[in-house]
């Protein structure tokens, strides 16, 4: 400072600026290209910082010779060129505040209390480069000097604004400073000859005209009327002095003019008694006006605040009347100025952000006290300005800060949160209409600054990763970010969280979580597009796996201590569920095989044609092909690159499982069921007593159509022919015993996958249930159906058109045995042997029903007397020694429970007549009590044959060859003889 004061006096005897400010200097010039804009609003009139600066400092010389105890006395540049007498000196400094002496740097108060250290304990002596041994240069000698140096005005534009303040005192004696509007005044004593150019003179005449402008007709104190005189007087004048120049220095009616126009309009005030002139305090004119003022505490070379604090601010206070400045925006003043030096530092004076922070805690505690609307306005403007640079740079700390300059942040952050309380609590109206407790707004903008900027160094990996991929490295870009992920999450936790646990305890738990969504919506589209799986696919799904563990451990550490545990930010991080990916792609895999299969089973079940001729076992190709293609895909399944075989296993063989029950169930679909062969039973009647039941010649038996003559062994291609049911039959058997060969197929492969356990085949159940099932439903299905078709279609000419028929003597049992014995042959020789019993039970049985069935429902040609009972009975008993084959056959308890119900009816044949009609009307009454003896209603047909049924024992009372039984049927049903 004091060699841009030296330099100043050097400059200022050879030459000056055209509006008397000396240039500034070149490190000021660098500072400048990094100032701020001012937060003010803008004055509406073209003043430029120069015209604002050389305006303060004439109201700065006005307040501050006028508050002195001595008459001011003008000083020429010669005489203040040549050093001064010390007695001539000691009169100057006791004349005036301007030649106050200056104090030590070290007694400096208000620096201490900002927080900064003085120049002279920071700085060496002697410039640098000097080695020491150069003078040190001269200080200012007094407060007005320092001023002069700090406002950069040049000594002839100085001593004009003297020599002017002077003339002024000496026409108006007593008059203060507050009292005068000094451009006015100034307009009045100075004429074009008081300056060396015309165009430094009309720069200054343009100049104080414009202030006229903008303190009484832009921005008054007091709000004009559009319809006022003086105002639009004012105007008309100052529009024709840029037209016409107004000829100043001297009284002239253009003048008088003037004069009564501004002191008409600087007179107002708002209680109409002041009698001071209102020209400098309107808003926002003295504020950009008191900002030049305050400019002159920072150094012009460095930047820094001078050493002679104190006495500037004590000199700046003089002003505060005439700009109509108070504490609050003085405050307010001077916080934007020390922040807006250390941003002009290049951000390393980390001394003059500290003296902000503490210099906006106090206009933190002002904002509290006042709700007055111009105040909360340029507060509100001048806050937003702060924190729109600081948040440009929170919000990307990762690019903004590092180990260089990491020191910087606390206390930017320190100012950001700060001015965004104040913005909020003080001035927001929303903030007002809600409970303060329920809005942190540290927290909440520090948690901000975290996501955002979390968020934009994600992206900046994002790119670096992309490049890093080439064929050289052909890692996944998703496994290479995962990396650098777990490395900035390492580099947050370390340098930046320890600075924002200060307003936010949870610093790291927030970004790491950030991080955790960030990189989970880039995995997201990675397994969104994939459509199979590779050794790529399974390396990013485990690298995210581990990043997403150590963000998790992070973030756990970090809120060990918090209120909820961390739980609020474990719910922020839901699972990548890597595993669950990869599952999910195997699902599709599993879906696509399965699918595949389906559509094989659909086709070639479509060619089968079930020939016992195909191989040896006599069972269907297909099931063959089918087995070998599902041990494929478990072979394909089980090389698949994927770390959990097991947790997705059971979806493979669910199915696996549904396959087999599809190729079951189309095996089972084409044969029908037993009700498909079961006769419908004619019509009851009753027999014709004496007549023979002899066919005529041209008679067909009614009940029933004639079949042709079928044995079941030469049916050609027929698919429903008995050799064609028995390769069914073997096929289900064939594929039931191989479920158990697939599970150990399965077992095996498990323990040679690479995620293998020890145990871990303990706990697989493989059990296929739903096949399972199929196979055990469909082989009872078929044994029943190939059964009933063999008994009911295949023998219907023997068992509807042949025994019994007529004479029961004649037509016995013997030719349906002779039709049974090759029909087991081939069931013996072609049914694997697991399932062979099973179908010939089920023939022994529907051979027992058709045998019931020809007793109970033979039609109108048949007809037993008491005496027939004993043929039926060894007939019947001939049929079950058939399935018995003298013990070489079905076992015998087995038999006993199939003919049981044939053993229990066939008593009632040996009955008399009259003790079944008895034995019928007892279980008729018996099962329903309103029933009368003498009108019996025709009993359902249940076809559960029984001796304790009403239908059977009515049934063998229409086959009764008697009388009795005759009578009975006509007089109670009235029964026909003939269908």
């Amino acid at each position: 400072m004091a060699r841009l004061f030296r330099e100043s006096r050097r400059d200022s005897a050879t030459s000056s600026s055209s509006n008397g400010f000396l240039p500034s200097a070149a490190a000021a010039a660098v500072s400048s290209s990094l100032a701020l804009p001012t937060p003010f609003p803008e004055l509406g009139v073209s003043l430029s910082a120069a015209d604002l600066r050389e305006a303060a400092y004439e109201v700065l010389v006005a307040a501050s010779r006028t508050t002195g105890g001595k008459p001011l006395t003008y000083i020429p540049q010669a005489s203040s060129a040549a050093p001064a007498s010390p007695a001539s000196s000691a009169s100057s400094a006791s004349s005036a505040s301007l030649q106050r002496s200056l104090t030590s740097a070290a007694a400096s108060k208000m620096k201490k209390a900002l927080g900064l250290r003085s120049s002279a304990s920071s700085k060496g002596v002697g410039s640098p480069g000097s080695g020491g041994k150069a003078p040190a240069p001269r200080r200012p000698a007094t407060v007005g000097e320092l001023m002069l140096v700090q406002m950069r005005v040049s000594e002839p534009a100085d001593a004009r604004i003297r020599r002017g303040l002077l003339r002024i005192a000496a026409s108006q004696l007593g008059r203060r400073a507050e009292s005068m509007v000094l451009p006015l005044e100034f307009l009045q004593q100075f004429k074009a000859s008081d300056f060396p150019d015309p165009q430094e003179y009309e720069a200054w005449r343009s100049r104080n005209l414009k202030l006229l402008e903008a303190g009484l007709l832009a921005h008054p104190l007091v709000t004009l009327n559009k319809s006022d005189l003086s105002a639009q007087r004012l105007r008309q004048i100052i529009r024709g002095a840029y037209e016409r120049p107004l000829e100043t220095g001297k009284n002239s009616e253009s003048m008088q003019s003037l004069r009564s126009a501004v002191m008409s309009l600087a007179g107002r005030s708002h209680d109409g008694t002041s009698d001071g002139c209102h020209w400098a305090d309107g808003f926002p004119l003295n504020l950009h006006l008191y900002q030049m003022l305050v400019e002159a505490c920072f150094d012009n070379e460095d930047g820094t605040v001078v050493d002679e604090i104190d006495e500037v601010m004590e000199l700046l206070k003089k002003t505060w009347g005439i700009l109509g400045i108070n504490e609050m925006l003085h405050n307010l003043c001077f916080t934007w100025a020390l922040f807006n030096h250390f941003v002009m530092s290049g951000q390393v004076d980390i001394e003059l952000l500290s003296a902000a922070e503490n210099q906006l805690a106090e206009v933190a505690k002002d904002a509290k006290t006042t709700k007055d609307p111009s105040y909360c306005k340029v507060l509100s403007s001048t806050l937003s300005s702060i924190m729109g640079w600081t948040e440009k740079r929170l919000l990307a700390y990762h690019e903004t800060f590092d180990t260089s300059n990491i020191e910087s942040m606390q206390g930017i952050v320190s100012i950001g949160v700060s001015a965004a309380k104040v913005l909020v609590e003080d001035i927001s109206h929303e903030y007002r209409r809600r409970r303060k407790e329920d809005t942190d707004v540290a927290r909440s903008r520090v948690e901000t600054y975290i996501r955002s900027s979390l968020r934009t160094a994600f992206a900046l990996r994002m790119e670096e990763a992309d490049s890093k991929r080439s064929s050289r490295n052909p890692t996944p870009v998703l496994s290479i970010l995962a990396k650098d992920i777990g490395d900035l999450a390492i580099k947050e936790k370390n340098l930046y969280s320890p600075i924002l646990k200060t307003w936010h305890p949870l610093a790291s738990g927030v970004a790491v979580a950030t991080l955790h969504s960030c990189y989970g919506n880039e995995l997201k589209q990675f397994v969104a597009g994939l459509s199979e799986l590779t050794p790529d696919t399974v390396q990013v799904l485990k690298a995210a796996d581990k990043l997403e563990k150590d963000l998790v451990n992070i973030a756990v550490e970090d809120s060990v201590d918090s209120d909820d545990g961390g739980k609020s930010l474990i719910r922020e991080m839901p699972p990548y569920e890597a595993e669950n990916a990869i599952a999910n792609l195997v699902k599709v895999w599993i879906k696509e095989r399965v699918d595949r299969l389906k559509g094989w089973v659909d086709r070639n079940l479509k060619q089968e044609t079930w020939n016992p001729g195909a191989n040896r076992e006599n069972f269907a190709p297909s099931s063959v092909e089918m087995l070998r293609v599902i041990g494929e895909t478990l072979d394909a399944f089980f090389e698949l690159p994927i770390p959990m075989h097991p947790a997705v296993l059971p979806d493979l063989t669910a199915g696996l499982d549904r396959t087999l029950q599809l190729y079951v169930s189309k095996v089972k679909s084409g044969c029908g069921t037993r009700n498909s062969f079961m006769p419908q039973l004619p019509p009851l009647t009753r027999c014709e007593v004496g007549s023979k039941l002899l066919f005529k010649k041209k008679e067909k038996p009614q009940n029933l159509q004639v079949r042709a003559p079928q044995n079941g062994v030469a049916n050609g291609n027929d698919p429903l022919g008995l050799p064609q049911l028995c390769v069914r039959l073997n096929t289900l058997q064939y594929i039931r015993s191989e479920l158990e060969s697939l599970d150990k197929k399965i077992k095996t492969c498990l323990r040679n996958v690479e995620s293998a356990q020890a145990d871990i085949t303990d706990g697989v159940d493989i059990k296929f249930e739903l096949c399972q099932a199929a196979c055990q439903e469909g082989t009872q299905q078929i044994c029943e159906t190939t059964a009933y078709k063999v008994t009911f279609y295949d023998l219907g000419h023997v068992i509807w058109d042949t025994l019994y028929v007529s004479d029961p003597a004649s037509n016995r049992v013997e030719v349906l045995l002779r039709e049974l014995d090759p029909i087991l042959e081939t069931i013996s020789s072609m049914v694997h042997n697991k399932v062979r019993n099973r179908a010939i039970t089920a023939l022994m049985k529907a051979s027992f029903d058709g045998f019931l069935l020809v007793l109970l429902a033979g039609g109108p040609l048949r007809a037993f007397t008491r005496q027939d009972a004993q043929i039926i009975e060894d007939d019947f008993r001939a049929l079950r020694d058939l399935y018995l084959a003298d013990g070489d056959g079905l076992p015998e308890e087995l038999v006993d429970k199939a003919s049981s119900q044939v053993k229990n009816v066939l008593p009632l044949f040996r009955a008399d007549s009259e003790s079944l009609i008895d034995r019928f009307k007892r279980m008729m009454i018996e099962s329903n009590r309103s029933v009368s003896k003498n009108r019996l209603p025709l009993p359902p047909t249940t076809g559960h044959w029984s001796p304790n049924e009403p239908n059977t024992v009515l049934r063998v009372l229409c086959y009764r060859n008697d009388e009795t039984a005759t009578k009975f049927l006509k007089k109670t049903y009235n029964l026909p003889k003939k269908i």
